[in-house]
This record gives C-alpha cells, structure tokens and sequence, in this order.
C-alpha cells in the first residue's frame, strides 16, 4: 500500500458532500485536464450514499422551465445529460430517455396551472407545470398507466424534457469518479478548517463517529488508510439542505447566513403494471403533473423499465435530520400518497399495487428559487481566513437547486469545475451569489 506525503497532497480539492452536485464537480474537475484526479477528494457524512434526493428524487429533466437567472445552466445541463447518455448507454446504465411532459388540470384549476416564473411552484405547494405554457389538448388520449385522462394538456415541447434514474445515474457518477482516481472518505465528517502561519487555508480535519483518527479511505480497490486532516486550498461544499450547516462549523468566526433551508418531500416509487418487457427499447416515458385535488399537486413520472415515480407530498415542518441516514419516512404522508396512486394509476386486472420505495427527502431551497453556485468571498469566512488566488485555492459553494438539483447537475458540476480552476464558466451564473 502507498499513500501520499502531505507535501504531495498540498492543493488538493475537497468536496463536501457526495450526492450529484458533488459528485458531478468531482466528475468534471477530473477530466478537465487541469487538476489531478488523486488530488480530488469527496467527503460525505453518511454510512450509506445516495439516501437523500440524489437517490430518491424523481429524475425529472427540463430544457427551458427556468426562471431567466437560471435559464443558462439549465439549457447547458439538459444538453450534457444528452451527451452524457448519447456516449454512454445511458438509457440502459440509468434510465435515460425522452420524456413527454403532461399537465392533468380540473376545469376550475385550468388557468392557475401555467403561466408563473418557474421559481415559487415548489414551495407554494402548487404544480410544477406553472413553468411552461400548454402546448395543445389530449383530450382522452394519454398515459395507458393513467385512469383519468380528462383534462390532459402536453406542456412540453418536442425533445425539450426527458426522464433518468437519479440513484443509476449518481452510481454511474461515483464509479467514473473512482476509475480515475478521485478518493472517497465515508462515512467522514469534516470538523474544522485548518489554516497555516499566514492565516491561510491549508486543510480540512475530518472525522469518524467523533474520532479525528478513525476515518476510512475508500478507492476502487478495497484498501484503506487512517486520516485526520486532508491538506486542501481549494474547499468545495455540495452538501444540499446540510450546507448551512457545514458552513457553520467550518467557519464558526464567520457572521455569514448561508439561505438555503429544507424542504421535505415523500415519494413512492411504484411498480408499472402496464409496462411490457419486450417492448423496453420503445418504452414511451410521461412527466404529469396534476393540480391540487388531493391535499397536494401530485407528480407522476414513468422511468424506462416499468418504474413509476409519485412526489409532490411536500413540508417545511419536517426538521432537517443530523445527516440523510437518520431520516424516516412518516406512516400518513405514506398512506396518503398510497391512496393517490390508487386514485390516478388504472389498474391491471389480478395485479395490486406494487410499492418498491418509500422514501422522504430533504431539498435545499432558497427564498429566490435560485441556487448558489459560486466563490464565497474570503472576507465571509471570518476569523480573518484567507485562501490562495483564483484557480489555486478558494472556498465555494454549489447548493441551493430546489426540485431541480438532479436537471442542473452536469452543468453545476462543469461551472464549478471551471470556477475552481479559474476559467470562464460556460453558464451564466451572475445571478447565483451570496447575497451581499
């Protein structure tokens, strides 16, 4: 076994926080050419990956959905998961496949179910299809897993949204990361900053189950190493609704509010009766959205392989747990989602319905509808804290994206591999800072 001396790890990068948004970063950061892979390190909390929304979300991907302070990464991000599934089956390795989006209005709601800015939707509790505009009527056609089909709207555009895995696709992500050398430390939790004699960021203390000592090294081959602190200049945090909190902790001098706050959501993820194996390779994919008839918009998303995903069951009650391990599913919201599908999915004959997850998640929401994707200024960090010049060293913050983390991740991930390094950002991000 080799390891690194901690001269050779000087100007590492550490990236807190293993869901899509990290692991996207580490993903880019590492083909850029720029930095070496080895010298990338991925922190994460939790004892097992992706128990949070970038395994449980619904994978719902848009073109042109967005508000105009994000319309540019996500036109980019839409285009990478294209080319990410164009060269690497992704319709076989995580589901990838052209969606069409479908709006299931009652005649009172009609008007209130489009129009809108793409930016409050989610925590007003109304339907995502406020985003866009309907396109034309279905009338009784639509869905053949949907029982009522009075009121169908297409509000998608041809080749404009499409549907993945979140969960396949992060797995996918994480093993790209590995192959080329990225290292991953988990279950760890990153305790403090660690500065040299010129006040100058230098490293991260990590830490297992409250031992500085007692951290694992993970890599594509099964070995492991004892590490306390990770020598890093260039501090990335990608820890969604936990990054306030990591913040915080890392820099307690600093007055600094990071606003981002929690938004809970249950899921199911069901079984599609009406799916049919040999036909998996035309399989036709639908994103609905349904206005408010049930308590909540419920949204339906059919995923290649006969899956069919029910959200839209959201809280700003639910407190945010210690980490995503520690979260758990409440029995009524399940109930009441249960008796949601029953209520919108048509039955096949001799077969019940088909429960494969329950699962609650938190989403990282700002007040603006508009993630933070950016350099967080030295003079926020307090304590007088400084980081080395652009490209060298910095800490940055990537969070904040609302239901749209799984969409926007490949060009969040490319933007911040470009900010890190200090190059142009492919995307417009001028809007997605700190506020002052």
């Amino acid at each position: 076994m080799s390891t690194k001396s901690e001269k050779e790890c000087e100007g590492d990068t550490v990236i807190l926080g293993a869901g899509i948004i990290g692991l996207a970063t580490a993903y880019y950061l590492s083909r850029s050419g720029g930095t070496r892979p080895e010298s990338i390190h991925v922190i994460d909390s939790s004892a097992e990956l992706f128990q949070c929304a970038s395994g449980f979300a619904g994978g719902f991907l848009a073109k042109d959905w967005f508000a105009p302070s994000s319309a540019s990464l996500g036109a980019l991000s839409f285009r990478l998961h294209q080319e990410l599934a164009n060269a690497h089956d992704g319709r076989k390795t995580w589901g990838y496949a052209p969606s069409t989006g479908v709006s299931l209005s009652s005649i009172e709601d009609s008007e209130s179910a489009v129009g809108g800015s793409g930016e409050d939707w989610l925590a007003d509790g109304t339907s995502r299809a406020q985003a866009t505009k309907s396109e034309k009527s279905l009338g009784a056609r639509g869905p053949v897993w949907l029982k009522v089909k009075e009121g169908l709207e297409v509000i998608s555009q041809e080749d404009t949204v499409a549907q993945i895995d979140p969960l396949r696709f992060c797995q996918w992500l994480l093993a790209r990361c590995l192959e080329k050398g990225v290292q991953l430390h988990y279950p760890a939790r990153a305790i403090s900053v660690s500065r040299d004699a010129e006040n100058q960021l230098n490293g991260v203390r990590i830490s297992q189950s409250g031992t500085e000592t007692e951290c694992m090294y993970r890599a594509p081959l099964d070995w492991h190493m004892l590490i306390g602190t990770v020598p890093c200049t260039r501090l990335v945090i990608t820890s969604g609704a936990w990054s306030p909190r990591v913040f915080s902790t890392l820099f307690p001098k600093s007055t600094t509010r990071i606003p981002i706050s929690s938004l809970a959501g249950h899921s199911l993820l069901v079984r599609n009766h009406h799916h049919s194996p040999e036909n998996a390779d035309t399989e036709v994919c639908h994103a609905l959205f349904a206005t408010d008839d049930v308590g909540f918009s419920p949204e339906l998303f059919s995923r290649v392989g006969g899956e069919l995903y029910l959200a839209g069951l959201n809280s700003t009650t639910i407190p945010l747990p210690e980490q995503s391990s520690d979260v758990k599913v409440k029995p009524d919201a399940i109930e009441k989602m249960k008796k949601c599908a029953a209520g919108m999915i048509a039955a096949v004959d001799g077969k019940d319905m088909e429960v494969l997850r329950e699962a609650l998640c938190f989403r990282p929401v700002t007040a603006s509808g508009r993630p933070l994707v950016c350099r967080i200024p030295d003079a926020k960090l307090g304590g007088g804290l400084k980081t080395l010049k652009s490209g060298d060293g910095g800490v940055f913050l990537a969070a904040g994206h609302g239901a749209w983390g799984i969409c926007q991740a490949p060009a969040t991930g490319l933007v911040m591999a470009e900010l890190i390094e200090g190059r142009p950002t492919s995307a417009n991000i001028s809007a997605m800072v700190l506020p002052s």
